[in-house]
This record gives C-alpha cells, structure tokens and sequence, in this order.
C-alpha cells in the first residue's frame, strides 16, 4: 500500500513493548500491563500451547526446529529461540516446514515435514521429547505416514477416543489442489493400515494443506488451509464429523460452505492461515494463532505469527472473526499474568521516560494507512539526523516498514556499538521485526537510531523513518 509521499519509504521502528494500550498511560509505570499487540512472533505455520504457566510457540525455520517460550503473551517476541532439533540426515535436513505439538501420556511429540532440498520430495517426521518438557530435548521418533509420495503438514487429531493421523498430500491422479488424507495411528508415531481422501473445497485451485482439529459441541471440527499461501487470498477452510461417525467414511465429513477466516484489507491483514488453536490459561477462552502478511502482493516472504481470540455460533460452529491489524492493541488471554510493558508512539515528542527526541530535519505525517502503528510515522533521509528514546526494560525489539526507498539505519543502545538495520525491501510490506536486543539489566537505558545516509544498491532512497516503539 503506497504512501502518500511516495519518495520516503519508511522504516517505521517499533520497538515492542507489548503492552498498554496508551503510551501516556504507560510512561514511568512498572504496572502489570494486561494487553498486547501482534507480531508475537517473526515467522510463519505457528503451533502454540499454553502449558504448565508458559506460552510455547514452534513456527517454521526452513534449517530446524526451534521452540519460543514466554510466562506471557506479551513478552513472546522478545524471547529468543531455543533451536531444539538439527538433523545431519540429508535426505530430511532441509525445508524444515510447519512443526505441530502434541502432548501423549508423559511425552511431547513434535510433527514436522521435511525434505532434502527438493520439494516433491517432502515427507513426515516426528521428534520425542525425553521428559515432560515441550522445549525438550529431543530425538528423532520416525518417519511417519511415508505412502512413497509428497506429504506435509501432518498431525494427529483424536475422534470416537482414536488417534488419526491428518496430512496434505497430492491430488488424486497427482493433478489439481493438493489432497486431504487420514490415516488411523497405532501410537503418537506409527499409521496403520490404508488412507483415506477426504475431499475438501477451498475456492482456488491450489492446496489444500495445513489440517487442524478443534473439538467442540459434539463435533471434531477440521479447518485448513487453501490457495497458495503466497497470494494475499490464503485462507481457511473447514470440515466436521458428528461424534460417532467413522472419520475414515469421507462421506461422513460435513463441508462447510465460504472460508471462514480469510483476508482483512482494512485492517491491512493479507493471506492469514496456517494455524493451530489454544486456550487462555483459566481455560474460559479459545484463541487462533496463525500467519498474516502486511502486503497483498504474492509473495512467501514477510509472514508473521498473530494470535486473537475467537468466539462460537449460536449453532454450535467457531466464529472467527476478522484478522485484527498488526497494531491493534487486545486484551490479553484470561489468566495471563501480563508484563510490565510499555508502547511509545513516533509522536510522542519529548525529552522524558517513553518520549522520541528528535535531532535534525524530520518530516510527519499519516499518509501510511495500516502499515503504520495509528497510522502515522516520522522520516527523514538528512544523514546525521536522530532519534533517541530513552526508556526503563530489559529489552527492547524494533519493527518497521520495508520499501523499495528504505535506507540504512544505525541503532544504538546506551552509547554502545551501532548496529546496522538495512529497512530495504523489494516490496512494500508493513511492521516487520528488524531488530530484537540482547537483554539488558532491568534499569534506565537510551536507545538511538540514527540516519546514516547509506543505502544498498538496490534501495532508491536513504530515508528512515520512526513509527511505533514498545519497551519489554
């Protein structure tokens, strides 16, 4: 979505303080905030729990499996990845896609695809965790569902006290979109016997991928994913089967007409999908995790992890609404025990605690819609200019816009080293993680981003801009 000034690309800080819902509420407060914003994570395909007083969330990392763990929503995006699983076997090293958690008896399995670097040659594994621990330690289980065929995004799902497993594999006669199919499992890593096609709509022609249960008034409810998950129309679809009925009778399966969570272009919300559910922690709410990109243009790169709660029809099926936009501030899950956060806007101008002190010529305006945190931001491209914040955390995470006239910027943290944060990209696309700091000692500390006047040599501009900052 272009800009009214279309020469100042953005680069559009956030620095995420996942938190308050009014920067001027928050300054200089150390209170439990109770809300938060997304991203809350970078990446795409989330799997998210809530065990034991902790967020777990696995989202694809191509090269690994790698798990983020926060005791808060809120704090999510600020904790660093903890890499649980590399495997030095060539055939399954590589495009490491979707992995989905499952807790069996003492143990915790994580589903996953993988392939030796080509794509036809995706297959199904599945990690064993040594204890009860969903961060591990792991060690490969098996290779699961192999029909001598393409095979991703697998998972178990639970019908009549059976364990199923549910994938996406080639269309029958290896034509038209990708295929459901179940297969029943003898233990948390073995199917037994023959599959089955489950036939699916989708609207489009492409996949039809992504299975995920949900259970509810007498009904398993399997939603998924259709239309290539590149273009903005991605989307979710979904079946159900009554409790009773056999799942391996594919006419038992109810299609359900329309997608029922699909693309939001007021909110800025492109191709959302790929998901997996979870309750609050009181267990009162259910929420969607899923990906979203901020650019409608066809592209696999710039999705991100968001999560929102989602409600129940009067006849029984989920309501999931409308993906919410990127910065729009909810309320967290009932019994998540907050986080002391705060959010600062790019126009909250001053020289105190959560204020952006500006040097130099910088220009504003609220031409950037909802690829901007309340739809404004501050820019400049004068080399030398700054921007300081100086705020009381322990860590603080930058998100912008990317464009095709983005700069280079240098951050900087209590006088330290700069780091270079290139905000170019070959494509619009909005409030991108560009950069997390290390932990800091919980105290006052001075952030600044300064415009260095640099630019790659695909970049048309060296302007930077400031937009949303949020303080962990």
């Amino acid at each position: 979505m272009p800009r009214l000034l279309p020469w100042c690309a953005a680069l559009v800080l956030a620095l995420s303080v996942v938190g308050t819902a009014s920067p001027v509420a928050a300054a200089g407060s150390a209170a439990l905030t109770q809300s938060f914003r997304n991203p809350v994570n970078p990446s795409a395909d989330p799997s998210m729990i809530h065990y034991n007083g902790s967020y777990y969330v696995a989202t694809t990392r191509g090269d690994r499996i790698g798990i983020w763990k926060s005791p808060s929503l809120a704090t999510l995006l600020a904790t660093p990845e903890q890499v649980v699983w590399r495997d030095t076997n060539a055939a399954r090293d590589k495009q490491m896609w979707a992995p989905a958690f499952r807790h069996v008896g003492s143990r915790w399995y994580v589903y996953y695809t993988a392939s030796d670097g080509v794509d036809a040659n995706h297959r199904m594994y599945v990690l064993e965790s040594a204890g009860d621990d969903p961060m591990g330690p792991y060690t490969f289980k098996a290779k699961i569902a192999d029909f001598g065929e393409y095979a991703i995004d697998g998972e178990p799902i639970t019908h009549n006290g059976q364990q199923y497993f549910v994938w996406t594999g080639p269309g029958r006669g290896q034509g038209g979109p990708a295929q459901l199919y179940i297969a029943r499992m003898s233990n948390a890593w073995t199917v037994t016997g023959a599959r089955v096609a489950i036939p699916a709509n989708g609207g489009c022609t492409e996949v039809r991928e992504g299975p995920t249960p949900l259970y509810r008034n007498g009904r398993t409810f399997l939603t998924y994913s259709t239309c290539d998950t590149g273009k903005p129309d991605y989307q979710l679809w979904m079946k159900s089967i009554a409790n009773g009925a056999d799942p391996m009778v594919a006419a038992n399966w109810t299609q359900h007409a329309g997608p029922v969570f699909a693309r939001n272009d007021a909110t800025g919300v492109w191709g959302p999908g790929h998901h997996s559910f979870f309750r609050s922690p009181d267990g009162t709410e259910d929420w969607i995790a899923y990906h979203g990109k901020n650019t409608s243009t066809y592209t696999y790169d710039f999705r991100t992890a968001r999560v929102q709660k989602f409600t129940w029809n009067a006849d029984g099926t989920p309501n999931f609404g409308r993906p919410l936009a990127a910065g729009a501030t909810q309320q967290l899950p009932s019994g998540d025990p907050g986080a002391t956060t705060s959010v600062i806007n790019d126009f909250d101008q001053g020289t105190g605690q959560n204020q952006v002190e500006y040097t130099g010529t910088w220009q504003s305006g609220s031409g950037c819609g909802n690829q901007c945190f309340w739809s404004n931001d501050h820019w400049s491209g004068q080399t030398g200019a700054t921007a300081t914040i100086r705020f009381t955390g322990a860590r603080v995470a930058l998100l912008s816009v990317r464009d095709t006239g983005n700069g280079i910027a240098a951050v900087s943290i209590d006088g330290g080293a700069e780091q270079r944060v290139d905000l170019y990209s070959g494509i619009r696309v909005g409030e991108q993680l560009n950069y997390l700091s290390p932990a800091l000692t919980r105290g006052p500390h001075t952030l600044r981003v300064r415009v260095t006047g640099e630019r790659n040599a695909a970049s048309s501009s060296t302007v930077i801009s400031m937009d949303r900052i949020e303080v962990y």
